[in-house]
């Protein structure tokens, strides 16, 4: 019997799923679209999506996902970077979203030591205090 080989248990809930690590490398994906935004602005990853034709089967189709970038520049030339998780911005110290980055040439080396800082685990306690819940859920 190859059953008796075989060590059997209750499969543990939420396996190997580390809601700070999602957070993280959702946030290292972002910070790299906008990397590629500030190398290309026509940057538009393709993805695929299920549409219908006009007989209504549904057809597999690339398209281009528009990326909107996260930094402004102000009429002097500076530009200002803010990080979202979501649909927030992230709150680096009470009351500060913005990083000033100053030139548009250091854009690109800020976004990627933002990328060194999530994956070193710096941003954790910013992703925690983004993903609290607006309001509870009651009923």
């Amino acid at each position: 019997m190859t059953l008796k080989n075989l060590t059997f248990t209750e499969a543990p809930t939420n396996a190997g799923r580390d809601p700070i690590l999602t957070r993280r490398q959702k946030l290292i994906e972002r910070l790299e679209g906008q990397i590629s935004l500030a190398k290309n602005p026509d940057f538009a990853p393709k993805v695929k999506r299920w549409v219908k034709d006009d007989q209504g089967n549904r057809k597999l189709t690339e398209t281009a996902k528009r990326i909107s970038p996260w930094w402004v520049t102000d009429q002097k030339g500076d530009v200002y970077l803010t990080v979202k998780s979501g649909l927030k911005r992230l709150e680096f110290e009470k009351g500060k979203t913005a990083i000033k980055v100053g030139a548009s040439s250091k854009l690109q080396s800020v976004l990627q030591s933002l990328v060194e800082a999530t994956k070193s685990g710096e941003l954790d306690t910013l992703l925690t205090v983004s993903s609290t819940p607006i309001r509870s859920k009651s009923g």
